[in-house]
């Protein structure tokens, strides 16, 4: 199988993971959404753990927490950093989408919803397919 057959054959779960992380108001920029931020982060260092990665930890910080995972099972690899993000900048004003921010929707073939694009799309990808230990 080749990644394109890959990614086609997974998308609608990939599709439904990636609508679970956005459908969480991780609003960093908003103190009444601490609990949603920390959801967030425990969704984004299960799916770690889900793809295979033995070390992952929620580090606390004085805002808000970070997500660290490694794999060090790839003896003679390279290492390799990758940096995302969970949370989002606030939605309003609100009147201007279409569609409220934290219901994801499919608009002409596009997902549409806070956080799509910037960054918790990238956030859900690596964290399902950056394990060099996985086939």
């Amino acid at each position: 199988m080749n990644l394109t057959e890959f990614i086609e054959g997974h998308r609608d779960q990939h599709l439904a993971e990636l609508c679970e992380l956005l459908r969480i108001p991780s609003v960093s920029a908003k103190s009444e959404h601490k609990p949603d931020i920390e959801r967030g982060a425990r969704w984004v260092a299960d799916h770690f753990r889900a793809a295979g990665f033995k070390h992952v930890e929620i580090v606390p910080t004085n805002l808000h927490p970070l997500v660290y995972a490694e794999s060090l099972e790839a003896p003679g690899k390279p290492t390799i950093l990758f940096y995302g993000h969970y949370d989002v900048q606030p939605a309003e004003p609100l009147d201007l989408w279409t569609s409220p921010p934290f219901e994801p929707a499919v608009r002409n073939g596009n997902l549409f919803g806070r956080g799509t694009a910037d960054d918790k799309a990238r956030s859900t990808f690596t964290s399902k397919h950056s394990n060099p230990s996985r086939k």
